[in-house]
């Protein structure tokens, strides 16, 4: 295997894959990775997703469904946090936060104490390296505190 640096479009590629996990905590399908990045089939995603694991940027789990994750290499700077979060605790705590967004959005009266708190959670969704969650819910949060 080699350890080419990825071009540009397989860091774009790499990254949107990055960025899905984290907001999903599974990987995207090749059809998903189509849309996210602008392919016009998925046959082009599959060749780029194959080059990218022959190169060692990416690896698949036993050839299942949804099973992409992007292999960090050694030296690289990393905007992830050092912490071993599994995809599970991952989901958890976006569960979470889903739950303190419905609950916000769905009151009869919306109190300021409430924003505030939904602005630290989201704030420390970027602060742990889920960037691609944050941004999700900062557009949710606007809409709240519009």
């Amino acid at each position: 295997m080699s350890s080419l640096r990825p071009t540009k479009k397989q860091r774009e590629l790499l990254t949107f894959i990055e960025q899905f996990v984290l907001e999903h905590g599974y990987g995207p399908s090749y059809r998903e990775i189509m849309r996210g990045c602008n392919y016009n089939s998925v046959a082009t995603v599959a060749v780029h997703v194959n080059n990218l694991i022959n190169r060692g940027h990416l690896t698949k789990r036993d050839k299942s469904a949804r099973s992409l994750e992007v292999v960090k290499q050694e030296g690289a700077a990393s905007t992830t946090p050092q912490l071993k979060i599994t995809a599970a605790s991952e989901k958890w705590l976006i569960d979470i936060i889903e739950q303190k967004f419905q609950a916000v959005e769905t009151a009869k009266k919306v109190e300021q104490k409430d924003i505030d708190q939904l602005y630290v959670i989201t704030g420390a969704l970027s602060v742990l390296g889920f960037d691609g969650a944050a941004v999700a819910f900062k557009s949710r949060l606007r809409e709240i505190d519009s």
